[in-house]
Formats: structure tokens, sequence, C-alpha cells
């Protein structure tokens, strides 16, 4: 893991950190240490007038916007108790973050946040999130195939299945941008806004 830079517009993406997500069990960070770590960072982005994205997954009552086809994994029934899909309150209540609603895996299929991201001018993005092999991952590789820098906070992120974050961080993630710690991001950003 190494980090070189953070271009002067990067922004943070956090992932699926509502509160039906953070309530399962995840691995190898609970979940209220990623929400405590992507909250620093997203305090620390703020702080410099550079844009926070909170990305949520959330779908129509009769789940007609659910993602279709056949998986060997079939997801049973799509129901969902009231207030699952809200960001969670250590990321809420800030009025200049952007928020993204999405409907598949990636945070960039069907939604606006590419516009949202271009017209800011972004060109690097920190992302954050839950489930690492699943939303972030994706995210990353969209990003990448966006032609965007991608930065990845590793202990900001958690899993259902400790083998598949692993996966992601060690196999994945080196092939589509730089990994580090929070406390590592944090002071290339201290470096690089100085």
């Amino acid at each position: 893991m190494s980090l070189t830079t953070l271009d002067p517009r990067t922004a943070l993406v956090a992932i699926d950190l509502q509160n039906g997500i953070a309530a399962m069990p995840v691995q190898p960070h609970a979940a209220s240490d990623v929400i405590s770590r992507t909250a620093e960072l997203a305090d620390a982005f703020r702080a410099q007038g550079l844009p926070v994205v909170l990305v949520r997954v959330s779908f129509a009552a009769d789940g007609a916007d659910a993602v279709p086809g056949r998986t060997e994994r079939q997801a049973r029934g799509l129901s969902f108790p009231e207030g699952w899909d809200v960001i969670v309150g250590e990321l809420s209540g800030h009025p200049g973050d952007i928020h993204v609603t999405k409907h598949n895996w990636s945070a960039f299929h069907g939604t606006d946040l590419d516009v949202q991201l271009r017209r800011r001018g972004i060109t690097q993005i920190v992302l954050t999130g839950i489930a690492t092999s699943i939303g972030v991952e994706s995210t990353a590789r969209d990003a990448y195939a966006h032609g965007y820098h991608v930065t990845l906070a590793t202990d900001a992120m958690a899993d259902a299945d400790a083998e598949a974050h692993a996966n992601s961080v060690e196999r994945i993630f080196p092939r589509l941008g730089e990994s580090g710690t929070t406390a590592e991001v944090l002071e290339l950003f201290a470096k690089t806004r100085n």
C-alpha cells in the first residue's frame, strides 16, 4: 500500500453508509469504525471546501427498480424496514454534501455521479464504505474506467465476508488505484493542502 498524491480537486465518496447496511455484521472493521473514519475524512474534505458525496442504495417499495437477472444467489423478496436507506447520523446534516441514490452496485451506473464530479472539476476520488467487495469495488472499477484517480481508504471499509474484503484490498484495488489507511490519507491530505 502506498499513496503518492491527492489532486487539488479530490472528492470523498462514501458508499452505502446508511442505517440498514451499517446495522449488518461486517469484517474486518466494525461498521462503527468505518463510519467514524469516514466522518473524519468528511470533516477534512468539508474544511477545505472539497466535495463529500454520500451514496445510498435504495429501491422502490415494489422492487421495480431493483437489478433484474438470474444469479445463483437470488435476493429473497425485497422488503426493507422504514429508514433502512437513510444515511447514518454521523455523516448526515451537512447541506453542502452531494447525495446520490443508486439502484445497482456501482455508484456510477444509472446515477448522475459522474456529472456531479466533472462539473466540479474533480479528477480524483477517495472511496470508503460497505461492502468492500460489492459497492466499493464496483464503484472503484467504474471510477477507474471513467478516468478518475482512485484512492481507497481500506480501514474505512468493511464487508460481510472477510475473505472478500481481503481479495478486493489485496488483488483488485492495486490495479485500480492507491490504497492506504485513513490516517495515511489524512496525512497526505494535510501535506497537499498547505
